[in-house]
């Protein structure tokens, strides 16, 4: 197996150290270039089977940069995504993490300019706070009809209710 991107590394360090020792890590000392900017990450969590573990994120950069942004959302990941109980210790081997950081989002005009391969979606209400992301090139998601579908119900958002809608690209690492 490959080494795989610094980001994930960081993302796999701060996990295993939260999951065993219930500590937050620093942010390293010396940030490669893709963490010292800001921006809004995401940190998903598979098992060894394929299945989705924990997926959570920020849409907009919350920390001084990706480092801590990446920490933070790795925790959550792992503790925090109402979907699926805490990771455990036993589990952390077989864990596979990727790291999303997001390209600021621009706002769309129709459905024709959104791709599910590559571009993420973001579905707002257009009367109220409610948002919904999905992020691109998920496996199963093949029309923007869908992803826009799940986008919604993320947020609640109605079938017939106005949204406005926003693209994104990501840096994925693996």
């Amino acid at each position: 197996m490959s080494e795989s991107h610094p980001l994930v590394q960081l993302a796999r360090k701060t996990i295993e150290t939260y999951v065993r020792e219930g500590r937050v890590i620093k942010q390293p000392e010396e940030l490669t270039p893709e963490m010292q900017q800001q921006a809004g990450t995401f940190v998903s969590l598979h098992s060894p089977d394929g299945e989705l573990r924990g997926c959570i994120g920020t849409i907009e950069p919350t920390q001084d940069n990706v480092a801590l942004e990446v920490i933070q959302n790795a925790i959550s990941a792992a503790t925090r995504d109402p979907r699926f109980p805490p990771v455990r210790p036993e589990e952390l081997d077989g864990l596979d993490v990727k790291v999303d950081v997001l390209m600021p989002p621009e706002p769309v005009e129709s459905l024709d300019q959104l791709d599910p391969k590559r571009y993420g979606v973001i579905v707002e209400s257009a009367t109220d706070w409610r948002r919904g992301l999905l992020l691109p090139d998920l496996e199963g998601v093949d029309t923007v009809e869908y992803q826009v579908d799940i986008a919604r119900r993320k947020a609640f958002i109605g079938p017939h209710e106005p949204v406005k809608l926003y693209r994104f690209e990501v840096k994925r690492y693996t």
